[in-house]
């Protein structure tokens, strides 16, 4: 259930942020954060593609992609919450993957566009603005890489499985 509340929680803050970007005055930014020591800067941006506008051309395969991927990671996340002996990494992974993911796809469907408000004034991710939603897809893609990487260890390397196709000798 934590990790269900994890994701719901990571899911409305990111929510309350793009609504309150939304409500400020567009001359507002971009702008530093006022805790962010200059190293935080937010700013007001609507991106009708995916990453760095890709695809924004294509409005409909924008709007039925994600729907297909977040449906995929809710699936696996509530699938290994119902298994015993499921790990830590994987529904951790999948809880953010699933809110960042859940939080952009309403986004499309609701305004037709993504709000992305942070940018992190630190070597290359200067040119590149963010969402709260976007951090939980890359952390949760980072934490499950990470433990298939594990398992991949201990395995032995061979075809790469699914959380739910591993060997019976571990469940």
């Amino acid at each position: 259930m934590k990790y269900l509340g994890l994701a719901a929680g990571l899911f409305g803050l990111d929510y309350v942020c793009k609504e309150r970007i939304e409500a400020q005055d567009p001359a507002a930014f971009p702008r530093d954060a006022q805790k962010g020591g200059g190293k935080i800067r937010l700013y007001r941006n609507h991106n009708r593609g995916f990453c760095f506008g890709f695809l924004e051309k294509k409005p409909e395969l924008v709007r039925q992609l994600p729907l297909v991927f977040t449906s995929a990671s809710a699936g696996a996340l509530f699938w290994l919450l119902t298994r015993r002996g499921s790990r830590t990494g994987e529904k951790l992974g999948f809880a953010l993957l699933t809110a960042g993911a859940l939080s952009n796809l309403c986004d499309r469907l609701r305004r037709g566009y993504v709000v992305d408000y942070l940018n992190f004034r630190i070597g290359i991710l200067k040119k590149v603005v963010f969402n709260l939603g976007d951090l939980c897809i890359l952390a949760g893609s980072l934490i499950l890489g990470v433990t298939e990487f594990a398992d991949l260890g201990k395995e032995g390397f061979g075809p790469l499985r699914w959380p739910w196709q591993r060997r019976r000798s571990q469940e």
